[in-house]
């Protein structure tokens, strides 16, 4: 770990947690369909490394993610606020099983802040045109 890193957690660690969610979002009633939408069969592998690499600057501050998380969901038309209920849920079951308990509620609690800031993105670019802003 650097020390600048979020928390203790390795970049071994980080890949395992995101191949292992994935696994499960693959399968999963509600949230497979969304990705299958975006994610080809054969695009995983690079999928994953992506996400690894969010994670990786998310938590090892380590500069190797380039993009924009909250862009890329609003713009795939069905990603939906209830959606990150299952996703957090699929989650944290996958940090627990794969990590250290600390660690796992580290990366649990830091996943729930990003979440909950692209579900209200989602929650705004759904929301009615005349309906009352939230903040």
């Amino acid at each position: 770990m650097t020390s600048l890193a979020r928390f203790d957690i390795s970049e071994d660690e980080i890949t395992e947690v995101v191949q292992a969610f994935y696994r499960k979002v693959r399968r999963d009633p509600t949230l497979g369909p969304v990705f299958a939408a975006h994610v080809a069969p054969h695009d995983w592998p690079d999928h994953e490394a992506k996400i690894v690499r969010f994670w990786r600057n998310a938590i090892l501050l380590d500069h190797s993610y380039s993009g924009n998380p909250m862009r890329t969901h609003m713009k795939a038309g069905n990603v939906k606020a209830a959606h990150f209920e299952t996703w957090l849920a699929l989650f944290d079951e996958t940090v627990h099983a794969e990590l250290r308990p600390e660690i796992a509620t580290a990366f649990s609690d830091l996943a729930h802040r990003i979440g909950r800031g692209l579900r209200f993105g989602i929650e705004d670019r759904d929301a009615p045109a005349d309906g009352i802003p939230r903040f």
